[in-house]
């Protein structure tokens, strides 16, 4: 199997690398990628994925000969590669076609309770909610299941929730060409309410206001839609 040149470099953890893990710090608004990271095609680092897994899991002493489990770290590694991670792929990002807003339509538009999924990219664990992405047009719109597709693909890496909100924020900005958009996400945290302090019921709120939702009455008008029933 090729490996086209990939370094893996993979140094100890300290201490204090772990505390902002658990703090659930990141590090900067861009997902942080080497250089190589496609260098190998999907069905390359699915191949390597499986390996890696299949070792994780004797490590961990369970039998790899058991029906149940012997197809389980190729399962693993395509659901990283093809689905939960899909969007660590650049040539997976939406495309979204933009039209002219030939109804002058010049109030807020808005889409809320957009269902996502991710992972917490400390423990790879999932982290799920809403997310509601409000805009004005500047002369331009796109079809409403772009902005679903949009929140999928910055969903579908590892992730931690600030990043996610500022990452669909600035897609819609760019996508769309305005300034003006607000991004609300409401989230469960499982490396929360699984593992560490298990707390079950608390969720996690973030945002990103720019343009005119920088206002404090617009940014009312849309946060009373979204908690609206």
């Amino acid at each position: 199997m090729r490996q086209k040149g990939i370094s893996l470099n993979i140094r100890p953890v300290n201490p204090e690398e772990e505390d902002i893990a658990d703090d659930h710090v990141a590090t900067s608004a861009d997902t942080p990628m080497r250089e190589d990271a496609f260098n190998m095609d999907d069905e390359e680092k699915i191949d390597l994925i499986e390996k890696h897994f299949r070792e994780i899991m004797n490590v961990l002493g369970l039998d790899l000969t058991d029906d149940s489990l012997n197809g389980t770290p190729r399962r693993v590694a395509k659901m990283y590669v093809k689905e939960v991670f899909s969007g660590l792929n650049p040539k997976n990002r939406p495309h979204a076609r933009l039209f002219e807003n030939k109804y002058n339509y010049d109030q807020m538009l808005v889409e809320k309770d957009i269902t996502f999924y991710s992972h917490c990219e400390h423990h790879f664990v999932p982290i799920y909610g809403k997310v509601h992405v409000a805009y004005f047009s500047s002369g331009k719109v796109i079809g409403l299941s772009k902005i679903n597709r949009i929140v999928q693909y910055f969903s579908k890496r590892p992730q931690v929730q600030e990043r996610l909100t500022v990452q669909i924020g600035k897609e819609m900005q760019r996508v769309l060409q305005t300034e003006d958009v607000g991004v609300v996400i409401d989230a469960n945290h499982m490396c929360v309410a699984s593992r560490g302090v298990g707390d079950t019921n608390s969720k996690t709120g973030t945002a990103y206001f720019s343009g005119k939702f920088k206002d404090e009455n617009i940014k009312r008008e849309f946060l009373n839609y979204i908690n609206s029933k």
